[in-house]
């Protein structure tokens, strides 16, 4: 059913809840209906993720992904818009994950619009990698950023949409444009660059516990995207929702959300989070 402005509208599933599924398969999503995905894919190392294998083959994992992003592309209006937060955790190869799906987005028929880095430096520790250390006979890179890949679907232009505004500041568009995402403390600078920094826990916790998720990403990745790229009254999917930050993020900007998470526990804690966040909507600060 077409909203005033013309785009398509969920039908089967309500608003504003996390989908306890496969995000394989999102049968409750319709065609065309969502303006932005937010995402980071489970990292494929081993990590303790409840009721999902998280230590499949390579070409397993690929295959896993591309079932969701083809459900990804299937939900996404014109213009709609794609944000995969990836990690480089294979070692001995290193394998470029990044650019694995990027291939596989583009192969789909999504548009690149660009990449951004997340720089990590600032709470990556001491530790070394394993490899020899300070001699030349095998050192090893640490990966101090991860990646976060932007797609659109048939159109740069985001037609399809709820609203009028975005809730963005003029000197947070100039600085979240550039490839770089440095600290907080460092936004007012930096922030728009290719490489993105900010704390791997986020500081706007607001007195809320870290989340007990194997590997959380912080509330400043999908608010600043959000705010980026969507406007107000949107409609935001998180496929891996994990402990619920990407709904937190939505409903701090005053969008919708639908999120899919297959771990029962995830789905309780995302569930428990979003009950007990009482800050105001940022937009509330902004218009």
């Amino acid at each position: 059913m077409p909203s005033p402005r013309g785009c398509a509208t969920m039908r089967g599933v309500e608003l504003d809840q996390i989908i306890c599924a496969d995000s394989r398969h999102m049968r409750e999503v319709d065609d065309g209906s969502v303006q932005l995905i937010v995402t980071s894919p489970p990292y494929n190392v081993g990590k303790d993720y409840a009721q999902h294998q998280d230590t499949m083959e390579l070409r397993e994992y690929l295959v896993f992904l591309n079932t969701v992003w083809k459900e990804c592309a299937r939900v996404l209006c014109k213009g709609g818009r794609l944000a995969v937060n990836v990690a480089n955790t294979w070692r001995k190869p290193y394998l470029p994950l990044n650019a694995y799906i990027a291939r596989q987005l583009i192969d789909l028929g999504l548009l690149m619009r660009g990449e951004i880095i997340w720089d990590k430096a600032a709470s990556a520790g001491i530790s070394t990698a394993w490899g020899s250390f300070a001699r030349a006979s095998n050192p090893t890179l640490r990966d101090v950023h991860e990646y976060i890949l932007v797609f659109c679907k048939d159109a740069w232009k985001l037609e399809e949409t709820h609203g009028k505004e975005s809730g963005i500041e003029n000197l947070e568009f100039v600085e979240w444009t550039k490839s770089v995402w440095r600290t907080p403390e460092e936004e007012i600078a930096d922030s728009q660059k290719s490489v993105w920094q900010f704390d791997t826990h986020s500081r706007r916790r607001n007195g809320m516990h870290s989340p007990a998720h194997p590997a959380p990403f912080p509330l400043d990745l999908p608010l600043r995207l959000i705010l980026l790229y969507t406007n107000i009254g949107d409609i935001v999917l998180d496929p891996f929702m994990g402990s619920g930050t990407t709904a937190l993020a939505a409903k701090m900007t005053q969008r919708r959300y639908v999120g899919y998470e297959i771990s029962d526990e995830y789905c309780a804690m995302a569930n428990a989070r979003i009950v007990a966040f009482d800050h105001p909507p940022v937009m509330e600060e902004r218009l």
